[in-house]
């Protein structure tokens, strides 16, 4: 499991809803934890550094938010259950694409909501739990785009398809940027019925995503 945070490693462990639900939920489980902690740099910099560590081709990267709470005790066989269908999982997603598109579930730079039978997934948000739930649409479901609260891959098919994650796109879209690579080489994304709960809803509109959002458009010219 791959995270990214701006605490220290007591701090995360003690004030973070991932590292509380890892070290107190999840303990004993066999999961092999990789931490940047006083991190100042872009997701995408410190995913690919994680990705580059890794030396076993057959592990599975889940790369995940500080603020997600895991609340489904039977997470890692739902990654499995995934796996059987999909080489990228999310949690939630849009199984179309629309042009110059802000975000996954957005048609237009207003933030229209796409069309429910478009959409998949479903997540929980707030601070504890019971939470407000959103359900985007049925799970197990093919997509286009994927939101990046949690991705989860196999290094095998990073390595293999020569895909990494885009630096220049440090805390907006380099989950949809993947999402084009995974496109590009024809390999099939999905959601999973994975329980979180996230503690925030994203920054959108921002001088920083807007800088972001150009660059996406100018890249993929779409």
């Amino acid at each position: 499991m791959i995270y990214a945070t701006r605490f220290t490693e007591r701090e995360f462990a003690e004030k973070s809803a991932l590292g509380r639900c890892l070290n107190i939920t999840y303990g004993r489980l066999p999961i092999k934890l990789m931490g940047f902690y006083n991190n100042s740099r872009g997701l995408g910099a410190c995913y690919n550094e994680a990705i580059a560590r890794v030396t076993n081709d057959d592990e599975i990267l889940v790369f995940v938010h500080d603020d997600v709470l895991l609340v489904d005790y039977y997470w890692i066989d739902k990654l499995f259950l995934g796996f059987k269908v999909f080489t990228l999982l999310g949690l939630a997603g849009n199984k179309r694409r629309v042009n110059k598109q802000p975000a996954w579930y957005a048609i237009d730079d207003k933030f229209t909501w796409d069309d429910p039978s478009n959409l998949s997934g479903i997540v929980g948000h707030g601070r504890e739990f019971p939470c407000e739930l959103s359900v985007y649409g049925t799970v197990m479901q093919r997509c286009k785009l994927l939101d990046g609260v949690l991705l989860a891959t196999k290094k095998l098919t990073l390595v293999n398809n020569g895909i990494k994650f885009d630096e220049s796109f440090k805390f907006h879209f380099y989950d949809m940027d993947l999402c084009r690579q995974f496109e590009q080489k024809n390999l099939a994304i999905g959601t999973i019925p994975l329980g979180i709960v996230h503690e925030s809803g994203g920054r959108f509109g921002g001088p920083e995503w807007q800088d972001s959002y150009r660059q996406y458009v100018e890249k993929w010219k779409a």
